[in-house]
C-alpha cells in the first residue's frame, strides 16, 4: 500500500534563473505551489510524483517583469493559470511530463534525497533538493527581443531548481 506525502510549503522552494542581455543572470520564484509524493517504501524508488504551480505566483522582485511574465507574451496566466509536473519514478533523476502555457513535454531534473528525520512535534519528514534546465521555446514562451549590439534580451534556457519538505501522511 502506498504511503503519500504532502509537501510542506513553510520549508520548500522552487526558483529559475534565465541570462538577461547575454550578460547577468535574473532569479525567480513562485510563492505559491503544491506538491504530493505517493511512496511503496522510503526509498521512494517508483514514487508517484505531482507538482501545481499557480503562474500568479512568479516574483522577479520587479513587478513590470512580473506582469510581463503573467502576459500572454509569456506566460499566458490568464488562460493557463498553472503549470504541472507529473512522474512515475523517483531516483537520482526524476522524468516526467512538464506543462506550461499549455503545452506538455517529458524533461529530466536531477534529484539529491536529503534523507528522512522526525521533527520536534513528530512529523515524519523527506527532504528533496532538484535542478535542470528547460528551453523555454519548447513551452511556447517566444518572446524576445534583439539587442543593438547583437544577442537577445533573454535566453531560451532556464535553470530551475527547487528545495522540497515532504510530510508523511498517517
Amino acid at each position: 500500500m502506498a504511503t503519500k506525502w504532502n509537501l510542506d510549503p513553510a520549508h520548500s522552494e522552487i526558483t529559475f534563473k534565465v541570462k538577461h542581455m547575454m550578460i547577468s543572470n535574473i532569479k525567480g520564484n513562485f510563492t505559491n505551489f503544491n506538491a504530493e509524493i505517493e511512496a511503496e517504501d522510503d526509498t521512494f524508488a517508483n514514487a508517484k510524483t505531482t507538482a501545481t504551480i499557480q503562474v500568479d505566483s512568479i516574483s522577479t522582485h520587479n513587478t513590470d517583469r512580473d506582469n510581463h511574465l503573467k502576459s500572454a507574451e509569456f506566460f499566458n496566466a490568464e488562460a493557463n493559470p498553472t503549470i504541472t509536473f507529473e512522474s512515475d519514478a523517483l531516483n537520482n533523476s526524476v522524468t516526467g511530463n512538464l506543462t506550461v502555457n499549455g503545452v506538455t513535454k517529458p524533461i529530466t531534473l536531477d534529484v539529491d534525497f536529503g534523507g528522512i528525520n522526525v521533527d520536534p512535534w513528530g512529523n515524519t519528514k523527506a527532504g528533496f533538493s532538484f535542478e535542470g534546465k528547460i528551453n523555454r521555446k519548447d513551452f511556447g514562451l517566444n518572446w524576445n527581443a534583439a539587442l543593438e549590439a547583437g544577442g537577445v534580451m533573454v535566453s531560451e534556457e532556464v535553470k530551475i531548481a527547487g528545495e522540497l519538505q515532504f510530510v508523511k501522511q498517517a
